[in-house]
């Protein structure tokens, strides 16, 4: 089964299975990995599900989309990899995937 690793501002490192076809934020939610909210249901509206793609995955993710960019734009802690779990729809490909979660969420 393909995993994915969330790590924590602080370093803690949480495991959650992959589902091909689902929303990050999903998976994240599904498996109660603190930091990630997605307050808006998955929307792209809020940023609550903000995460930094490891740069050894960051072209292997996608890019993200015009309202996705607007979300972020707004978001102090934006990286060069920042993405919106709710706008990343995971592949078995992604087995491996690691993200850090930043500090704190919109």
């Amino acid at each position: 089964m393909a995993v994915v690793t969330f790590v924590s501002h602080g370093g803690e490192k949480y495991e959650a299975p992959l589902e091909e076809g689902q929303s990050l934020m999903r998976v994240a939610t599904n498996n109660a990995v603190p930091g990630i909210d997605g307050d808006c249901g998955g929307e792209a509206a809020c940023g609550t599900c903000h995460v930094i793609v490891d740069p050894q995955w960051s072209d292997r993710v996608g890019l993200s989309g015009a309202n996705e960019e607007e979300m972020l734009a707004m978001n102090p802690e934006r990286q060069p990899t920042s993405r919106l779990s709710c706008q990343m729809q995971v592949s078995e490909a992604w087995d491996g995937l690691i993200v850090h979660l930043p500090e704190f969420q919109l």
